[in-house]
């Protein structure tokens, strides 16, 4: 992918009712619910958390029960949701999170912003490696601000 993703519109012009807070699988750090809420916080709005579980990939076209996540990648995953959602219900919004099981962490993180009508997403990432960093699963933040046409993407380096 060498195109740019567009830079999110001014704040002051965007109106946040629904913010989704997305996971490619890692822990959402301290930073990105600190920006989520400057985003939320205007309108008081519903905040969905979403993390994914990744799929590895599939065996000859088919999907393989090895190759799905373990019970332990689900707990971690649904820990790092519930922990998230337990800092927003603190900073007093409505919260709520979902665990989806993947390979296209990206197309389905957008999806599911799309079927949900959220106003915004946000992500922590690291920083961009541009071509190189396409090819590793860290990557996927901004694969989904790429992906993203009608939803502003915020992503937080960190």
């Amino acid at each position: 992918m060498l195109r740019k993703a567009s830079p999110p519109p001014d704040e002051s012009t965007l109106e946040v009712r629904r913010l989704m807070v997305a996971s490619e699988g890692r822990d959402i750090p301290y930073a990105v619910i600190v920006r989520a809420l400057e985003l939320a916080r205007p309108l008081d709005a519903e905040v969905f958390v979403m993390s994914i579980a990744r799929v590895w990939g599939t065996s000859l076209g088919f999907p393989n029960p090895g190759l799905k996540p373990t019970k332990h990648e689900w707990d971690e995953q649904k820990r790092i949701v519930n922990e998230a959602v337990d800092k927003f219900k603190k900073a007093g919004h409505s919260a709520h999170g979902l665990v989806l099981a993947t390979r296209k962490g990206s197309k389905r993180i957008v999806k599911e912003a799309e079927l949900r009508e959220m106003d915004a997403i946000v992500m922590g990432a690291d920083h961009d490696r541009g071509l190189i960093g396409d090819f590793v699963w860290a990557h996927e933040p901004y694969r989904v601000s790429h992906r993203s046409r009608r939803i502003p993407v915020f992503l937080v380096q960190g």
